[in-house]
């Protein structure tokens, strides 16, 4: 990989996604990180599905702090991993009362102290609460940067962020963040990418695995 190509990816798709909004529903830093820490193993759909109720359940982390286990876990029960989230989120609301005095930091380091929050989801809120320029990597973003030469199959988490961080300018991390999404949802899917339909063909690496297999 080097600063040309990655200008020329993340170029192309800027062109193919010229704007992006923001696929969990939210309307402030406490319910962005319940849903952004519901999200795991689901889709954004199902996570906006029951925050609703959720949330006008529990309007604040002190009340979803002082929550019943049962009552979380029915609203939720839909969600892949529903039992462990529930416990998570009241949880979280908890060390966020205790610690943080209710209020969303903003940090990394602070943030992973949550339960049930790793980079991921840290890194979301960062983003998209706070506007703080990250790279978040969830399964489209780890795909696509493997496929595109950002970072190797063997490469963690933290690796492939680093990369992406490394090559694409830090003015552009939010939006290509949300552009690599779009693309691994619509066109570079994990299995039977719509590569008839890819612009990005020539810098492919399964492209290249599949002429040659």
């Amino acid at each position: 990989m080097n600063k040309i190509k990655a200008l020329k990816i993340i170029d192309y798709l800027a062109k193919l996604y010229p704007t992006y909004h923001n696929f969990l529903n939210y309307s402030n830093n406490y319910e962005l990180l319940v849903a952004v820490s519901l999200s795991a193993q689901t889709t954004d759909k199902s996570v906006n599905n029951v925050t609703p109720l959720l949330f006008s359940k529990y309007r604040s982390s002190l009340e979803l702090a002082n929550a019943n286990y049962d009552d979380v876990y029915q609203i939720i029960k839909q969600l892949g991993l529903a039992k462990t989230k529930a416990k998570n989120i009241i949880a979280l609301a908890k060390t966020l009362n205790d610690n943080f005095n209710g209020i969303v930091p903003n940090t990394n380091k602070e943030l992973e102290t949550l339960p049930g929050v790793g980079r991921k989801t840290a890194n979301v809120v960062l983003a998209l609460g706070f506007n703080i320029p990250t790279f978040p990597v969830d399964t489209h973003v780890n795909r696509l940067a493997i496929r595109f030469g950002f970072a190797k199959e063997e490469d963690n988490i933290l690796k492939v962020e680093e990369n992406l961080k490394k090559y694409i300018p830090k003015e552009r991390w939010i939006k290509a963040h949300h552009q690599f999404i779009l693309f691994g949802r619509n066109i570079c899917q994990a299995r039977n990418p719509k590569c008839e339909l890819c612009g990005l063909k020539e810098f492919c690496k399964y492209e290249g695995r599949r002429k040659n297999s």
